[in-house]
């Protein structure tokens, strides 16, 4: 990725902006999607030339007032503008280290939670790395096991996509997640690996990357098909682990009484280890003596 990023999410901002929605009359046939950089800057109160700097990344220490102007001529949600503020170095102070995205370590607690929920459960770091899962999560999606990363499962497995009948509509939400996890992030090593292989082995992912989205992580509905249970209408919850550097336990639920709760409940017997001769038997395991 380059080092200009401010300037290619205000190209690609610019470009998804059609005219009328910004209040503009459009006459004859334009050439340029979206908005011109000179009809952006005449909207934010900018001078034409300072916008193209910004854009060309030849000033990157934009004022509060020119982003949120900017922010406003997009169009864009709080979550989008923060984003964008946080890509303009405004301080002076953005820091460029080794690798901070890393497979971390998981909270005891948390460990023993997803145990014991009772649902498909797993761990996520900013990345959409798997750090650990229950086994009702992995019985329900090869792809929620740790060590996977979400991006990657999606984007570049097909049976894993073939679980989401509403995949296409899925995936650009998740994308424009992934850009808001990650924040500023995007020059981190192992940021830059995982976007590089994504974007070499799925146009689809090129294409939802380019646009440059981003949307709050927030949970939602979800529509699965499972090949031993069948379809299932599910509500998956993002919630914050804390102590961590953004690692996020995902749940999945059903509506109690449902079809869909009934066939997370066959899932989760299907799924649940054979018990031991021992126990079948009604006998107790030897103790050890020592």
């Amino acid at each position: 990725m380059s080092d200009n990023t401010l300037g290619e999410y205000l190209r690609a901002r610019r470009e998804l902006v059609r005219p009328e929605d910004a209040g503009l009359r459009v006459t004859g046939v334009r050439r340029t999607p979206g908005l011109r950089r000179e009809e952006v800057a005449t909207l934010a109160g900018i001078s034409a030339d300072y916008y193209l700097r910004l854009e060309q990344g030849r000033d990157r220490n934009p004022s509060a007032q020119v982003l949120d102007a900017v922010a406003r001529v997009f169009g864009l949600d709080a979550t989008a503008a923060a984003y964008l503020r946080g890509l303009a170095d405004t301080t002076g102070d953005r820091r460029r280290t080794a690798p901070r995205l890393r497979l971390e370590r998981v909270p005891t607690g948390t460990l023993q939670l997803i145990d014991v929920i009772g649902l498909p459960a797993f761990v996520e770091n900013r990345a959409f790395d798997v750090l650990a899962a229950n086994t009702l999560a992995t019985a329900l999606s090869p792809g929620m096991r740790a060590g996977e990363n979400r991006l990657r499962t999606m984007f570049l497995d097909r049976a894993e996509q073939e679980r989401y009948p509403d995949w296409e509509a899925q995936m650009g939400g998740m994308v424009a997640s992934f850009r808001s996890s990650i924040g500023t992030d995007v020059q981190d090593p192992a940021i830059t690996t995982l976007v590089g292989e994504l974007s070499l082995g799925s146009e689809d992912f090129r294409r939802l990357w380019a646009r440059h989205d981003v949307r709050p992580l927030a949970g939602g509905s979800v529509r699965m098909w499972h090949p031993e249970v069948g379809d299932l209408e599910l509500r998956r919850e993002k919630l914050a682990v804390g102590g961590t550097d953004g690692q996020l336990l995902v749940v999945h639920h059903a509506e109690p009484g449902s079809p869909s709760a009934r066939a997370l409940a066959l899932l989760g017997s299907l799924a649940a280890p054979a018990p031991t001769a021992s126990r079948a038997s009604g006998t107790s395991p030897a103790c050890d003596p020592s």
